[in-house]
């Protein structure tokens, strides 16, 4: 029989998936010192694009050149080279993969120094001015202190020009040859920081109420619209963890519902920020209900409540998938249409034509086990979570970086299949 996971997927603008397996958003962390794309990434992206995905979304991609998640981040901002940028495109696309760019600001999860023309005294931006909260013990403090300081409340200015800093970079990465954009609106990022009523305090347009702390995300996806071609993909990232709290669901939906007003083609649910690094790590996380840990994914009981409030929204759920059974249950039952895999798109750049979407492979063998990754010494004393999450991130870009030179087998050392 042949699996639901191999129906291709028509998004709204028209864009067609050739099937339900998306490789999800990783950060490459190999940018260079110019933050601009280059040979290492079209090796990789090659590599995913001989895979046979329905759809590749790429890593971070910030839209001001003063603020990065990471120093290996890519940047667009003022003047970036379009050809480069075209040849990117170009690798993602070179097997007929539509190829869609995460577009991202990181807000007050800039550490201090990062970006290409940020000085030391250049304070991260953010709704308001709180710091972030990496733990309640004296070395967490002075990590928050020293590596990302307290940012500075965005003035009425900041946020337009920011709104029109992702719209440029939407409207270069659809002259570059992307078919489309996701704007990142999870992981703690600048425009999570906006809709959580932890972060954003503010008492103007931007914030106060729920619908007010949706009005950056609204204004951004219209600006985005506004910016680039009738038919290019327009996606959103959302987290699901917000919601995990009690009585905060029902604000959740109601944000949603006025992103959806704007017109997205679709939306994937993800989870966890550098204060709960729950999507950042490998290891063993509690499900929500014993339904969740059957489907395997961390975040499908909330993409259940958003299928039942907005039927007709195409869903992407991304967060611990680990088999075809479990994929196949999970866009059967309709709680999503759409797989997104993170991880194991690293440990087989070719999983979906090699093993998912193969049927001579029986379903006992179409699986991945991911083994946690062993933390350095130090880190595994130091009572901070984000620096064991980012230890795992990065053992998985330098998985990365071992593809974009051609090693498709793992490292020694880095967390693999078992």
């Amino acid at each position: 029989m042949i699996s639901s996971l191999s129906e291709s997927v028509t998004l709204p603008s028209g864009l067609v998936l050739p099937n339900r397996l998306v490789k999800a958003a990783l950060a490459e962390n190999m940018a260079a010192k110019d933050h601009q794309p280059g040979p290492k990434f079209e090796k990789a992206y090659s590599e995913w694009a001989a895979g046979g995905w329905g759809g590749i979304l790429t890593g971070n991609i910030m839209v001001d050149d003063r603020f990065c998640g990471s120093p290996g981040d890519l940047i667009i901002d003022k003047n970036p080279p379009l050809e480069k940028w075209k040849a990117y495109a170009a690798a993602i696309k070179s097997k007929g993969v539509p190829a869609i760019a995460q577009i991202n600001h990181p807000g007050r999860q800039a550490p201090i120094m990062s970006g290409g023309t940020r000085s030391f005294f250049d304070k991260a931006i953010a709704p308001s001015a709180i710091p972030l909260n990496i733990g309640d013990n004296l070395i967490a403090k002075a990590a928050r202190v020293l590596v990302f300081g307290t940012p500075r409340e965005m003035s009425s200015e900041d946020i337009q020009i920011t709104i029109r800093q992702f719209a440029d970079a939407s409207r270069f990465l659809a002259e570059a040859g992307f078919d489309g954009i996701e704007l990142h609106g999870a992981h703690g990022y600048l425009i999570a920081q906006f809709l959580s009523p932890k972060s954003n305090h503010r008492n103007d347009a931007y914030g106060g109420s729920v619908e007010k702390r949706a009005k950056f995300a609204v204004e951004t996806l219209q600006a985005i619209r506004r910016a680039v071609p009738k038919g290019f993909t327009v996606g959103m990232k959302l987290n699901s963890a917000d919601a995990s709290q009690a009585g905060s669901l029902e604000e959740t939906l109601t944000q949603i519902r006025l992103i959806t007003e704007v017109g997205i083609d679709f939306l994937e649910i993800s989870g966890g920020s550098y204060e709960n690094p729950q999507m950042m790590q490998t290891s063993a996380v509690p499900r929500k209900s014993a339904r969740s840990s059957a489907r395997e994914a961390f975040f499908l009981d909330f993409a259940r409540a958003v299928r039942a409030r907005f039927p007709k929204l195409i869903l992407m759920v991304t967060g611990g998938f680990r088999s075809r059974k479990g994929m196949e249950a999970a866009v059967e039952e309709g709680a999503c249409d759409i797989i997104g895999l993170g991880r194991p798109s690293v440990v087989n750049p070719h999983w979906p034509k090699e093993i998912l979407l193969n049927q001579t492979v029986p379903d006992q063998d179409a699986q991945v086990s991911l083994a946690p990754a062993p933390l350095p010494w130090l880190l595994s004393i130091i009572p901070i979570s984000v620096l064991g999450a980012g230890a795992e991130t990065e053992y998985y870009a330098t998985q990365i970086g071992r593809i974009a030179r051609g090693l498709l087998s793992f490292a020694p050392g880095v967390p693999h299949a078992s």
